[in-house]
C-alpha cells in the first residue's frame, strides 16, 4: 500500500468499508479522495449501485464510476469461514471500520463494535444507520424517500403545491454521508491525540431532522413557542426560478442596496419608500409582494441581460442550468471541476474532481472505480492469505 503524503491528507489510513448504495459509499468516496486506502468489502452479488443503467458492462454503472474511484474491491462471502478469517485479518490492519447494516443485522453477523475492537482495540468504528439504534425505529428499513418523508423535508413543499413532495435528489443519503465522513475524521483526530478508538453512530433520520430545522426553528425554538416552525421566505410559493424572455434565472435581491438597485433598474421606485420593505426583517414578513414584483419584471429581459446587470451591481443571480449544461458552465470549466479520463475496462468517461482543494495535496485519481472483486487476490496476498481464501 502506498502510504506517502502524495496520496493526500489521509495517506496511510486504511478503511474497511461494508457499505452499499449511496450513504456509506459517498462518505468513503470523500475519504478515499482525501487519500485513504478504502477497501470495499462486497458480497459475491456486489453493491446494487453497480447494476444501475446505463453502463457499458454489467456491474459498472456511470454512478458507480464516480462514487467508487480511489477504492479497492474485495469479494468476501461472509457465510463462509475462510472469508470471515480474511475479514478479521483485514480489520487487524485497519484504522476505520464502517458499515451500513441495521443494528441487529451487524450484531448477528458478528461484527458489532465489541466484536471488532477485540481484533483492533483502537479501531474507529462507524455504524451508518437509518435511525438511531436506541429508538423504536432502530431496525426499520431506511431509504432516502422514507427519510425525506419523516424528517419534514417532504412537508416543506406543501406551501407551494398543496401536497408533500420529494426533492429529486437523494439529499438525505448524501447529507448523512458527509456527516459520516467528518465524524470519522474527528474520531481519527481524537485518536491521534491519545484518545483511543471509539464507536460512532450516524443516523440518517436524526441527521436530516437537525439539518432541516436549522433555519426553520424560528419561534418554535422557545418554550412556550413564540410561533410555529418555518422560515417564511423559504416557504413562500413565489420563491422559485423566474421565467425570463428566453429561459429561467434565480434573481435574488437581498440587501438594502440590492433592492434599491433593483428598483432603479426596473423603474419601480415607489417600492423604495414603502414601509413594508425598509429593512430585511420587514421584507421577510412581506416577501410575497416582493417576489411577485421580481416575477413580473423578470419576464421583460433575457437571462443574459439579468445576469449582466446583477453581476455589475452585485445582486445574486444565476441562470438555471440543466444537468447537461453543467460541464459547459464557464466557471466550472475555469476551475477544472470536470475532466475526461479513460477507465481500464469501461473506456472514456467523465470525471468530477473533488471540489475541495488542498495546497499541499493536489487531488488525483489514484485508482479508477474497481470491478467487482478486482483487488481480492491483491488484498489477500497483503494479508498473507491464498487467493481462494475469500470463497
Amino acid at each position: 500500500m502506498d502510504t506517502t503524503i502524495n496520496d493526500g491528507p489521509l495517506g496511510g489510513v486504511r478503511i474497511v468499508d461494508l457499505t452499499n448504495v449511496v450513504m456509506g459509499p459517498f462518505a468513503t468516496h470523500i475519504l478515499a479522495d482525501l487519500g485513504a486506502d478504502v477497501i470495499k468489502v462486497e458480497s459475491p452479488e456486489g453493491d446494487s449501485f453497480r447494476s444501475y443503467r446505463p453502463s457499458r458492462h454489467d456491474g459498472m454503472s456511470g454512478n458507480f464510476l464516480h462514487v467508487h474511484r480511489n477504492k479497492r474491491s474485495i469479494v468476501l462471502d461472509l457465510k463462509q469461514k475462510d472469508a470471515r478469517v480474511a475479514l478479521d485479518r483485514l480489520i487487524a490492519t485497519a484504522d476505520v471500520f464502517v458499515h451500513s447494516l441495521r443494528p441487529k443485522a451487524i450484531q448477528k453477523l458478528g461484527y458489532a463494535y465489541d466484536d471488532v475492537r477485540k481484533i483492533t482495540p483502537d479501531i474507529v468504528y462507524c455504524g451508518a444507520y437509518g435511525f438511531g439504534a436506541k429508538g423504536r425505529y432502530g431496525d426499520k428499513a431506511a431509504y432516502d424517500d422514507l427519510i425525506q418523508a419523516g424528517s419534514g423535508i417532504a412537508a416543506l413543499f406543501t406551501g407551494r403545491q398543496s401536497e408533500p413532495a420529494y426533492a429529486p435528489t437523494v439529499i438525505c443519503d448524501k447529507l448523512a454521508g458527509q456527516a459520516i465522513a467528518y465524524s470519522i475524521l474527528a474520531a481519527l483526530f481524537q485518536r491521534a491525540r491519545g484518545g483511543g478508538g471509539q464507536a460512532i453512530e450516524v443516523p440518517m433520520f436524526e441527521t436530516t431532522v437537525e439539518f432541516t430545522l436549522v433555519e426553520h426553528m424560528g419561534g418554535f425554538a422557545f418554550e412556550p413557542p413564540l410561533g410555529p416552525p418555518g422560515f417564511p421566505r423559504l416557504l413562500n410559493a413565489r420563491r422559485k426560478p423566474y421565467r425570463t424572455k428566453d429561459g429561467y434565472a434565480c434573481i435574488l435581491p437581498y440587501s438594502d442596496r440590492n433592492w434599491r438597485d433593483f428598483y432603479a433598474f426596473t423603474g419601480r421606485g415607489e417600492y423604495e419608500q414603502d414601509p413594508r420593505f425598509q429593512n430585511l426583517s420587514d421584507r421577510v414578513q412581506n416577501i410575497e409582494q416582493l417576489y411577485a414584483l421580481v416575477e413580473e419584471e423578470a419576464q421583460k429581459r433575457t437571462t443574459g441581460e439579468w445576469v449582466a446587470f446583477c453581476d455589475e451591481v452585485s445582486i445574486p443571480c444565476m441562470p438555471v442550468l440543466s444537468l447537461e449544461e453543467l460541464p459547459d458552465d464557464p466557471h466550472l470549466r475555469e476551475v477544472g471541476l470536470f475532466a475526461d479520463d479513460v477507465h481500464p475496462s469501461e473506456g472514456p468517461y467523465r470525471t468530477i474532481r473533488s471540489p475541495v482543494s488542498f495546497s499541499a495535496a493536489p487531488f488525483r485519481i489514484r485508482r479508477h472505480a474497481p470491478r467487482l472483486g478486482e483487488h481480492t487476490d491483491e488484498i489477500l496476498a497483503e494479508l498473507g492469505l491464498p487467493p481462494k481464501a475469500a470463497q
